[in-house]
């Protein structure tokens, strides 16, 4: 049940996983929080992701998710905690780290004057690429999520799916070990959605990790095969998808009872509601 699995964390459980292969893990993280004023928004959480693996980092809106993500990647200081990637020190070695990783944030922030074709030549000079490298990358990367014949239009009149793919090709243009996506489909077209889906089981099929934040459990569970579950700045469970859903019928179903979303009437004061009554 939800409350064996949360107890299980709480209290050690099993070993945590050394990685894939004898690799590091992907990530490792103890002790890690952050406050802003009054409010905690992650507390004290420990997380040991393996290396190899599709894993969603998954809670409802406001558990800390992007909060952790950013953490994890550098773009936001801790108040305290160790975050290591590939056994490497985010904030004792950040360009090391950098160079490993790829990042799609949420709230994609791109240069919007820029053509699609121009963003990756950019992003990849500024990786340290050599120039014909970026191009052919960038041929084949732009090839591959269906974006060759809008490369020369400009960011700006991308649609949300295409800058989302775009974003998603700057990311990976540099071939990272790690790459986090914060709700990569989010506000994206079924056609988008199945694109990028492809492109990152390719990915991970080479021995690479991925690691996505998401709220929409279907979609986690017919992608991942490791989750972490997040409420309230806390991990309420980890490990492989069959040990997280345990006995019931789906990830949703567990998720919504170790989150205790269950405890919760739904519209139990709203008699008001329906039947025409004005």
């Amino acid at each position: 049940m939800a409350g064996e699995r949360i107890a299980k964390h709480e209290q050690g459980g099993a070993a945590a996983p050394d990685g894939t292969g004898g690799r590091p893990p992907a990530v490792r993280i103890e002790g890690l929080w952050k406050r802003f004023g009054e409010q905690t928004a992650v507390h004290g959480i420990d997380l040991t992701l393996p290396a190899g693996h599709f894993i969603g980092l998954v809670g409802p809106n406001g558990a800390g998710k992007t909060t952790t993500l950013s953490m994890v990647t550098g773009l936001l200081r801790p108040d305290s905690g160790v975050v290591e990637i590939g056994g490497h020190d985010v904030w004792r070695d950040p360009v090391g780290v950098k160079s490993r990783i790829g990042v799609l944030p949420e709230g994609l922030r791109l240069f919007e004057r820029l053509s699609g074709r121009e963003l990756l030549g950019y992003t990849g000079r500024l990786r340290g690429l050599p120039g014909d490298e970026v191009d052919k990358r960038a041929d084949q990367l732009l090839d591959v999520l269906d974006l060759s014949g809008s490369q020369h239009k400009l960011v700006v009149d991308y649609s949300t799916g295409m800058r989302k793919k775009i974003g998603l090709a700057a990311a990976l243009l540099h071939n990272p070990e790690v790459l986090f996506l914060d709700e990569p489909f989010e506000g994206v077209d079924p056609v988008s959605v199945q694109t990028i889906r492809g492109v990152l089981e390719r990915y991970t099929s080479s021995g690479a990790t991925v690691i996505f934040s998401s709220h929409v459990m279907e979609l986690v569970e017919s992608l991942c095969d490791w989750v972490a579950v997040m409420a309230a700045g806390r991990i309420r469970a980890q490990g492989p998808l069959a040990e997280v859903r345990g006995a019931a019928p789906s990830l949703q179903k567990a998720f919504l009872e170790l989150v205790g979303a269950g405890a919760r009437g739904a519209g139990q004061n709203l008699d008001w509601l329906g039947g025409g009554a004005r």
